[in-house]
């Protein structure tokens, strides 16, 4: 049985992350001791290192959630996994599309910049103007 500052160190997941999981039901309720300390098993390492891995993917908890409850029924089909993965996949196309529009943007303001004064510097003339920029651009990780 794993304490719960094994448990983080293993997967390398904060305590307090742990605690969250545990608060909205990613995590299952762990067994105490008598002196009321959590306890961890294999089966429980398993899944917060699901959970992590699934959170490095970027998918939302409400995703690892349906991921998870599909893993806990292996007899269902693999179709709705199939389906959380690729909406996952259009959300980082997406992402990395909006991103490239912020590189292409930022990339010409600095090569516009004279280098002088910051009365003409171009890169404050942008941020101060969006009007002047060249490309389209949602605001990304506000």
């Amino acid at each position: 049985m794993l304490t719960i500052g094994t448990l983080a160190r293993r997967t390398g997941t904060k305590v307090q992350t742990i605690r969250y999981y545990e608060q909205i039901r990613l995590m299952p309720e762990p067994g105490r001791t008598s002196g009321g300390q959590r306890r961890y098993g294999e089966a429980e390492l398993d899944r917060l290192a699901f959970i992590r891995h699934s959170r490095q993917l970027g998918f939302s908890l409400e995703a690892i959630r349906e991921l998870l409850d599909l893993s806990d029924h292996p007899e269902k089909s693999c179709e709705e996994a199939d389906r959380i993965a690729r909406r996952q996949l259009r959300q980082v196309e997406q992402r990395m599309e909006r991103l490239e529009a912020l590189r292409t943007e930022l990339a010409r303001m600095v090569q516009e910049c004279s280098g002088g004064s910051t009365s003409d510097c171009r890169v404050l003339d942008v941020l101060r103007d969006h009007s002047e920029c060249l490309t389209a651009h949602d605001e990304i990780g506000a």
